[in-house]
């Protein structure tokens, strides 16, 4: 009999017959566990529960409570929705079904039908019934032939153009029910897992992104393993509606956007541009304080600058094409990344290691063709501003300087309110070294270079390989918000290899030229996006010290206007911003429009108020206050700001 080892999680090793799954070693430990498992982890890479492992390995079990078991879970959901839209609507074709962070979706092509709204709860009921019926997912390794014939006999032109690009011995399918598809999978161990559907959402796909190709229909979906874990989720949806984030800006009058400006282009109103240069003004002196040099770079460059560093042939083609001059084949590109033009700066004089580390900072545009259809309020835009910084020094400062830009970027974070966050090491893919432009030993020196300094910093991590820019690796950071959704936010970015196609140098101690490391680092990540996040997870209820508005004086009649004058005065002295609410309403009608504003305090003025000299302060969301003079109004406005 041969036997196998398999190493668990906490380091112990069990032997186990060859061709054991991963779910006959969870009946070993425990039949609770065993009906948990959803996928495992086998030797890194994640496999359906149900294959044989014929080989030693090292396993993790993946529940509903692991990314990898919800990943599986959602990717199997969206093979059975496929099912229950071929079993309503024979002959529809389908093109990919990936989970995604929520969920899952699906690009079909129903042919003549066309899908609305009104058809999801259908097809979410047929879901249950198949679900119901406790059908395996059955993974089958095929020849590229025996493919071929099974979906040129299907008819499905997106499957057979996907097959096309697959190697021989690599192609499976898997079945569940009547349903087979061309997948790689993982999949659950069968439909019964899947306990409650919801389908949330219709959108227009184009085939692989390409908007001369044929539009599809993308359903978007849910699943969960217990109803009343569905039921949270809409209410967390509910209520992510009232904070999305364009609606707020809208209300708030924060940004806008206009068709004839153009789509994906933001434009900022009075109070959005208060709120945008609050940040940047606290990142500026942090970054002072640090020894950052800010520089202003232009908003188009040259297009061989682009080439020369890689930008162009990696984006080009998806990107605002070359702005072409009266010159002969003189062309510009808008700026799609501010790191070309850093170089430049660098290199526009001999340095020296005694200038090192260079720290080089700038709020800088740029401007990248997003599809329309991927366009999303200030998350998504064409147009958006990085606080970008480029850090020069030598391959001794790397570790340091990570670390400091580390300790930045936490502290940028934690002063925004956001508790939970994760730090993601961004990778090469081992299997794809075509994605990469560099030497493997710069590569290797660059992801150490991360490795270790994280590892002397106490924050929660995880490594994913695959993630990391082109040009380097580098460390993400992957916040949640108040309603438990996750984003990405700042990155730092080890890179030797942009030094070198700039031919940047400086002069060594040993008074030999040298080339230096790059590190590209961004806390906020792109301002548009960052505000966009900040706005939901606030609800537009900004801390004080970052609200555009940080009161309202609120006067019950005209005749104290000319007192609120002196206040809004005084006040202004002392950096304490806010407005005068002139308008011939009632005081209760002003109260309710000023906490719709999400204004943090209201200062009302009566008769009693103005003759004692006082200001009666009322707190957004907590009430009353009391009365204060206005000595004891900026004191209290002072201890606020420090809460």
């Amino acid at each position: 009999m041969d036997m196998i080892n398999i190493t668990l999680p906490d380091g112990s090793i069990r032997q186990y017959e060859k061709g054991t799954t991963a779910l006959g070693i969870a009946q070993s430990i425990s039949e609770g566990l065993a009906r948990n498992v959803l996928s495992a982890t086998v030797n890194g890479v994640v496999w359906d529960a149900t294959r044989p492992i014929n080989q030693d390995a090292t396993l993790k079990l993946n529940t509903w409570n692991d990314k990898d078991g919800k990943s599986t879970y959602w990717h199997s959901s969206a093979h059975l929705m496929a099912e229950a839209l071929e079993a309503i609507y024979p002959g529809t074709k389908f093109g990919i079904g990936p989970a995604i962070e929520q969920g899952f979706y699906y690009d079909v092509d129903t042919g003549d039908v066309t899908l609305t709204a009104e058809d999801l709860p259908k097809i979410e009921a047929k879901m249950l019934e198949l679900a119901k019926a406790k059908q395996a997912y059955i993974r089958k390794e095929v020849a590229k032939a025996d493919a071929i014939k099974y979906f040129t006999e299907k008819g499905d032109e997106y499957k057979l153009e996907l097959i096309d690009g697959l190697e021989d011995g690599s192609i499976t399918f898997y079945t569940q029910g009547q349903f087979t598809d061309l997948c790689r999978g993982p999949h659950i161990p069968d439909t019964s897992f899947i306990k409650a559907v919801k389908l949330t959402n219709l959108a227009g796909a184009y085939w692989r992104g390409d908007e001369s190709r044929k539009q599809l229909t993308r359903i978007y979906g849910i699943t969960f393993p217990k109803a009343k874990e569905l039921t949270e989720y809409l209410e967390m949806i509910e209520e992510a509606k009232k904070r999305d984030h364009r609606k707020l800006g809208a209300e708030l009058e924060l940004f806008m956007f206009s068709e004839k400006v153009g789509q994906g282009l933001p434009m900022w109103l009075p109070k959005g541009t208060q709120l945008r240069e609050r940040l940047q003004n606290f990142l500026r002196v942090e970054q002072e304080k640090r020894g950052y040099q800010m520089v202003i770079t232009p908003h188009i460059g040259s297009k061989s600058l682009y080439v020369t560093s890689g930008h162009y042939a990696k984006y080009g083609a998806d990107s605002f094409q070359p702005i072409k001059t009266p010159k002969e084949g003189e062309e510009f590109l808008l700026k799609p990344m501010n790191c070309p033009h850093h170089c430049e700066i660098f290199g526009v004089r001999p340095r020296s290691y005694k200038e090192l580390p260079l720290r080089i900072g700038e709020f800088g545009t740029v401007y990248r063709y997003e599809q329309s259809g991927e366009l999303h309020g200030l998350s998504r835009v064409r147009g958006f501003t990085q606080d970008d910084a480029h850090i020069f020094c030598t391959k001794e400062q790397v570790k340091g300087e990570f670390q400091n830009v580390l300790e930045l970027t936490t502290m940028v974070i934690n002063k925004m309110g956001f508790e939970n966050f994760t730090a993601q090491i961004s990778l090469r893919d081992p299997d794809k070294p075509e994605k990469y432009i560099g030497s493997e030993e710069n590569w290797e020196a660059a992801e150490r270079g991360i490795i270790e300094a994280v590892s002397e910093f106490d924050i929660e991590t995880i490594t994913v390989h695959g993630e990391a820019a082109f040009y380097g690796p580098k460390l993400d950071f992957m916040i949640k918000d108040a309603l438990g959704r996750s984003w990405q936010l700042g990155t730092i970015q080890v890179d030797y290899n942009l030094p070198e196609r700039f031919g940047l140098e400086y002069i060594g101690s040993d008074n030999q030229t040298h080339r230096p490391v790059m590190i590209h680092r961004a806390p906020f990540g792109s301002m548009e996006r960052f505000i966009s996040i900040l706005i939901e997870h606030t609800a537009g209820k900004f801390p004080l010290w970052l609200a555009p508005d940080q009161f309202a004086l609120l006067p019950i009649s005209d005749r104290l206007i000319p007192y609120c004058e002196e206040i809004k005065l005084a006040l202004a002295k002392h950096d304490i911003r806010g407005f005068i609410d002139e308008r011939a309403e009632s005081i209760g009608r002003k109260i309710r429009d000023t906490e719709l504003k999400r204004v943090p305090l209201m200062l009302i003025v009566g008769d009693k108020e103005a003759e004692q000299g006082k200001i009666s302060v009322r707190k957004q969301g907590h009430g009353d206050i009391g009365a204060m003079t206005l000595d004891e109004f900026i004191e209290y406005f002072n201890k606020e700001l420090e809460a």
